[in-house]
């Protein structure tokens, strides 16, 4: 019964709160209701009576610089992953890990023992070589004075065979005188001219004759035999020659051969000492001095970050790129570079790279500015922010961002004007630079512009200047 009871007063406890709300939300809209019309009408006639507090600032007439604004990232100038040509303990670290290095500071140095000895394997096989090459041109000369000797030797023989042919030519002529001789006495003897002794001593004189030439005629053939003997000596000797030349080749070769061995065990030794390729930072050391290198491992030694000079890369929209060709083939164009939270100046480079292309699909093209980085400020892998100054618009009209109002025909102004009358004036505007905006139409310089108060205003109204709010007037115009 208590429990019924109890549930009976909650449920009309929250009966009379929930009226109580809707009583409170009719009177809290009908109050509003109330109030905006009263403001509006107030407004209307208040604004032509009574004047405005309004802080104003005036148009300004100056050179202030295109450019644009956006982030980039900055990246090392070049990145070099340092690695082992050959394999061996590692010997020796001669850096820090973090430290600046220079191009050509020892880096490393690995066991260089075994390199060493195929050096002098190789230099000993050069020398072994180059006395080979010299034994083969003493085999040469010895060949050719052979071939010399032989030539000689045909020389002799040929005139061998001139002569012995001479001599023929003499025994056939004195041959035939004898035969004449030894026919008249045998006619003689037969008349019995002469005695048969006589006779006889003719024919004998005769056939010995004859018995010379046959001798001479032997001796032409032996001649021409020794002369063929010693031209096939003369070949001999000069194939003698050939063979020597080409065992001089066979060793030059070698000896060329071991050069080429003496010239790669040197560069395999070199590598045994290894040195820093660029100007950069060091990375984080990934072996310590006692472990065993590979050559060619897939994972570096040490990554070198050249960071003097420096990348900063950004992008800009692809519609602002007749804009970026315009004024980059007139002079090159300046970028700043700022990290975030740093105070001092902006660092100061200039636009080194536009990308070939427009990326698809965020409709941005990649651009790189290069940083002397000399206090080494900008650091890669930082986002930084990015200004492109494009170029500067002299004598131009400027006014606060703030003063600059959108209405239903377009951007306009509320202008003071020296009676303290304010007046609605359409703009034309232009760029914006920190927090001030071109007006290309529809101000002169020095006109009073509103930049605070611009809700109470309406055409005609008077306007009371005041300064704004925390700051002098100078602060105000900023």
């Amino acid at each position: 019964m208590q429990t019924i009871t109890t549930f009976l007063i909650n449920a009309h406890y929250r009966t009379l709160r929930g009226k109580f709300w809707l009583i409170m939300l009719g009177l809290t809209y009908f109050c509003t209701a109330c109030t905006a019309s009263e403001a509006q009408s107030n407004g209307k006639d208040a604004g032509k009576k009574r004047p405005v507090p309004v802080v104003v600032s005036a148009a300004t007439q100056k050179t202030i610089p295109l450019q644009l604004q956006t982030t980039g990232t900055v990246e090392a100038y070049s990145t070099v992953s340092v690695k082992s040509k050959v394999g061996g303990q590692l010997t020796g670290v001669y850096f820090h890990q973090g430290q600046n290095v220079k191009k050509g500071d020892l880096l490393f140095t690995i066991d260089s023992r075994a390199l060493k000895a195929a050096l002098m394997q190789a230099q000993a096989n050069q020398a072994k070589d180059l006395a080979q090459v010299k034994q083969a041109k003493a085999n040469v000369e010895k060949a050719k004075a052979q071939v010399s000797q032989a030539n000689a030797n045909v020389k002799k023989a040929k005139a061998q065979v001139n002569q012995a042919k001479a001599n023929v030519v003499k025994d056939v002529a004195e041959a035939t005188n004898a035969n004449t001789q030894a026919q008249r006495y045998a006619s003689l003897l037969q008349q019995g001219a002469i005695s048969k002794q006589q006779a006889e001593q003719y024919q004998t004189s005769a056939n010995a004759q004859q018995a010379t030439v046959t001798a001479d005629r032997n001796g032409v053939d032996n001649a021409q035999s020794a002369v063929i003997a010693a031209q096939a000596d003369v070949q001999n000797s000069q194939a003698a020659v050939a063979a020597a030349q080409a065992d001089v080749q066979n060793a030059q070769a070698a000896v060329a051969a071991d050069r080429a061995a003496i010239d790669n065990a040197k560069v395999q030794l070199s590598y045994s000492s290894i040195y820093s390729p660029i100007n950069g930072r060091t990375g984080s050391l990934k072996l310590n001095q006692g472990n065993l290198v590979k050559a060619d491992a897939d994972d570096p030694l040490i990554s070198i970050s050249q960071i003097r000079p420096i990348y900063v890369t950004f992008s800009i929209p692809q519609r602002m790129l007749p804009d970026l060709k315009k004024y980059s083939a007139i002079h090159q164009l300046e970028v700043e570079a700022l990290p975030p939270k740093d105070t001092g100046l902006p660092v100061r480079g200039k636009l080194t790279f536009v990308d070939s292309g427009v990326n698809t699909q965020t409709g941005t093209i990649q651009l790189k500015g290069t940083f002397t980085n000399a206090d080494e400020r900008l650091v890669p892998g930082e986002f930084v922010n990015v200004v492109l100054k494009l170029t500067e618009e002299p004598n131009v009209i400027t006014v606060p961002s703030q003063a600059v109002q959108m209405g239903q025909q377009g951007q306009f102004v509320f202008v003071v004007k020296p009676n303290k009358k304010v007046e609605v004036r359409q703009v034309t505007v232009g760029d914006s630079f920190k927090n001030e905006t071109v007006i290309k139409q529809g101000l002169q310089p020095g006109e009073q512009v509103v930049v605070d108060g611009q809700f109470n205003l309406v055409p005609g109204a008077t306007a009371q200047v005041k300064p704004a709010v925390g700051s002098q007037k100078s602060g105000a115009n900023r």
